[in-house]
């Protein structure tokens, strides 16, 4: 029986939350296979973030070199290739983050593997079930393959907890081989808000906000929860705000403790990657608004007319 090698995500040496669901997946799938050891994969990354990751799984491989400092799928897919193998595993999963969903088909590739991306439950050991059709159909997706990639759907998977304390050691990536490309310089967006993907609260607008001015409504309401910003594809594709704000379908899938969906009529494309949050609250002029039948609260008024006044007494309610 093959062991379960999961893909740590890290930004500023510190782990992403999306890698604890990865984690929760690995130990229902560990149930179905009546057994396995969990292994951590930390590529790329200082210490600190497999110290810590060592408190949820068995053992942590680190695979550290210049031409991993950086993520580049090239070089990435052929070490968590040798370290899979390595590994003694039959599993390789992650989170269906950018990176993974850019990564895991590569190694798949490499390994000669199936793969099934987005699992939203375990049904078996290679039986899995996920969202299709904009979240509208649930489909059944066995794995006929020996070996196998996953990614896992985020909002369907709570953060797991620590189980303990594993060992942590270095591992050999094999030869990098980039394939002619390379990374000339990374940028980076400083942001005070949480990531979107890991958020308690976010605060969502529009094609109905009308101009990219009024997301500062939005933004001091996302201040005072101390969450994140949202938007639809229209927001975006319209430029009222960048395209990593995008929750829906093609964009960002979540599932906060709190949505708050301002100016948004719901099109089925967006309530695909919000539909999962626990309390959705929802402000739209048009009562046959389909946001509508997704919330657990609705309020059929114009946002100009009704967010500031929200906003003030939300403010005093959190000043206390």
């Amino acid at each position: 029986m093959g062991n379960i090698l999961i893909l740590a995500e890290h930004t500023d040496g510190k782990l992403r939350a999306a890698t604890l669901s990865a984690v929760s997946f690995a130990r229902k799938l560990k149930e179905a296979k009546g057994g396995a050891e969990l292994h951590g994969l930390v590529i790329g990354a200082g210490a600190s973030v497999a110290d810590e990751f060592a408190k949820y799984v068995d053992k942590v491989s680190t695979v550290e070199s210049a031409e991993l400092a950086s993520y580049q799928a090239e070089t990435w897919s052929g070490a968590a290739k040798q370290v899979f193998e390595q590994a003694g595993a039959d599993v390789l999963c992650a989170a269906a983050t950018s990176t993974a969903k850019d990564l895991l088909p590569r190694v798949a590739a490499l390994l000669g593997c199936g793969m099934v991306s987005e699992v939203a439950t375990v049904e078996g050991p290679k039986t899995f079930k996920r969202p299709m059709l904009a979240g509208n159909a649930i489909g059944t997706v066995e794995v006929l393959s020996d070996k196998m990639v996953a990614t896992v759907r985020q909002s369907e998977w709570a953060a797991a907890e620590p189980s303990g304390t594993g060992t942590v050691a270095a591992a050999d990536g094999g030869a990098m081989n980039a394939l002619g490309a390379s990374v000339e310089r990374v940028e980076t967006v400083k942001n005070e808000r949480p990531d979107l993907t890991e958020a308690s609260v976010v605060i969502a607008g529009g094609r109905g906000m009308k101009a990219a001015e009024n997301f500062a409504h939005l933004e001091k309401l996302a201040d005072i929860f101390g969450g994140a910003m949202g938007a639809t594809r229209a927001a975006c594709d319209a430029g009222m705000v960048p395209n990593d704000l995008q929750v829906g379908q093609t964009g960002k899938v979540v599932a906060p403790d709190l949505y708050i969906a301002i100016g948004i009529s719901g099109a089925i494309q967006h309530l695909a990657g919000m539909k999962g949050s626990k309390v959705i609250v929802a402000i739209n002029k048009d009562p046959e608004a389909p946001i509508f039948s997704v919330a657990d609260y609705g309020l059929v008024a114009k946002w100009e007319d009704t967010l500031p006044e929200l906003t003030e007494k939300i403010q005093v309610i959190k000043s206390r």
